[in-house]
């Protein structure tokens, strides 16, 4: 073998060696961090992982002259500054909630279910007749704050004559945190119905809920339980996801091609290129992780989640053909999302058992939308008007994704026209499709 081959090789060895060095106790830190769920905020794992590195690199250079026991030190201290960055804050660890909006007043009300959540108000105006009932709004995310997009909308439909209400669930914008124990879809039907009682002692009477996404499966479960169905006027479930465990189990189809992939990334801070964030998101999202692990609190999770951090996930909500003008639906300033407790609520969907015996004594009104574009899986939005026999309207949008008003194009003013059309019972500006009996026809057709 020539010397300018044998050379470079002779470092491979100790390369090979040294590379094992930092691997092997980065990888025991990992194991350590889920056998323990991140106990101590991960000081736990760091300090056994970096007791094991000792051990070895003494072990490996006690047969060494005194300058040579140093070196197995080094990749031992590689290793250590590498776990140790995963057991270090790098933002507040307590709860850090988005300032003040300018355009609405921040309301907090104590339910009684216990929560404390943020509440936001749109009288109703301009010289459209004034709807009598009083419209909620439900988010997605499911423990999101309310994005500009959403609060621009819902001036939009106060602007139609509606009264709007509106409120960030429990542990999501400028609402206060939960225990993560208490966090489940029980608990948010029961703060919406909490809310909705609320309104009705303040001379509201019942209340017309547009619920949308996760939100929308809140809605849906509701209308199953007669205690708060009887304080709801009607209902707009607007797309939906999986409403218990047998559908969220379902595979299925999804709607037209989606932006997915194909939009350009998002820009911005991401605390997924932070190595204590990227590994506890990353853990978490696994399933590696608790909800309530001890690796990041609830509250410092909160707080370095970042727009950018969802990723493709936001343009999974629009058409493929928007992949290029995808709007800014928020600002850092205002964007608030609990990665954990939104976790910890859809396992609770994931455990529940099937809604369809309850749902099908519901008497309330309901219209189911759904998007053209849906990232949804459609057995979850079908699911919804097969079990349901007060569903009256389907309308299915044209043009748009999941986030169905966007401000693109006329998509606001065609939203707001379908649901204001329902809660007044005016003629549906859609047809409507899908019917109860036509569902098999409208998966087959891949719609």
């Amino acid at each position: 073998m020539p010397p300018s081959v044998r050379r470079p090789l002779r470092f491979v060895g100790p390369l090979l060696t040294a590379t094992a060095a930092v691997v092997g106790p980065v990888a025991f830190f990992l194991v350590l961090v889920v056998a323990t769920d991140g106990a101590g905020a991960g000081f736990l794992a760091w300090s056994a992982s970096a007791g094991v590195a000792v051990l070895v690199a003494l072990r490996r250079g006690r047969r060494r002259p005194w300058r040579g026991r140093l070196v197995p030190f080094l990749p031992a201290l590689v290793a250590a500054a590498l776990t140790l960055s995963v057991c270090v804050p790098t933002v507040p660890t307590a709860r850090r909630q988005p300032p003040a909006l300018p355009f609405v007043t921040t309301e907090h009300w104590s339910l009684a279910t216990g929560s404390r959540v943020a509440v936001y108000h749109y009288p109703p105006t301009g010289d459209r007749p004034r709807h009598r009932a009083p419209l909620v709004y439900l988010n997605g995310g499911p423990v999101r704050g309310i994005s500009l997009l959403d609060h621009r909308f819902l001036q939009r439909l106060a602007r139609q004559g509606h009264d709007v209400y509106a409120y960030e669930q429990a542990g999501g914008g400028r609402s206060d945190l939960l225990p993560m124990d208490q966090y489940s879809i029980t608990r948010s039907v029961h703060d919406l119905g909490a809310f909705v009682g609320r309104l009705g002692e303040r001379g509201k009477g019942r209340a017309d809920v547009l619920g949308f996404s996760s939100g929308a499966v809140v809605l849906t479960r509701a209308l199953a339980e007669p205690a708060v169905a009887a304080r709801l006027r009607r209902a707009v479930i607007a797309e939906p996801g999986p409403m218990d465990g047998p559908t969220a189990r379902i595979a299925g189809q999804r709607g037209r091609p989606s932006a997915r992939d194909i939009a350009p990334a998002m820009t911005g801070p991401r605390s997924t290129r932070v190595p204590r964030y990227a590994v506890a998101f990353g853990l978490l999202r696994l399933g590696l992780l608790s909800p309530g692990n001890g690796l990041v609190s609830q509250a410092e999770g909160v707080n370095a989640f970042t727009a950018a951090d969802l990723g493709s996930d936001t343009a999974s909500a629009y058409c493929a053909r928007d992949a290029h003008r995808i709007p800014v639906e928020d600002t850092a300033r205002n964007f608030s999302f609990s990665a954990a407790a939104s976790l910890r609520v859809q396992e609770t969907v994931e455990d529940s058992p099937s809604l369809a015996p309850r749902l099908k004594h519901s008497r309330t009104p309901a219209m189911l939308m759904i998007a053209e574009c849906s990232s949804q899986v459609r057995q979850w939005e079908t699911a919804v008007l097969a079990a349901d026999p007060a569903a009256r309207r389907t309308q299915y949008m044209p043009g748009v994704g999941h986030h169905m008003w966007n401000g693109l194009d006329d998509n606001d003013r065609r939203a707001a026209a379908v649901i204001t059309a329902f809660l007044r019972d005016e003629p549906a500006p859609l047809p409507d499709h899908p019917t109860r009996a036509g569902i098999p026809a409208f998966l087959r057709d891949h719609k």
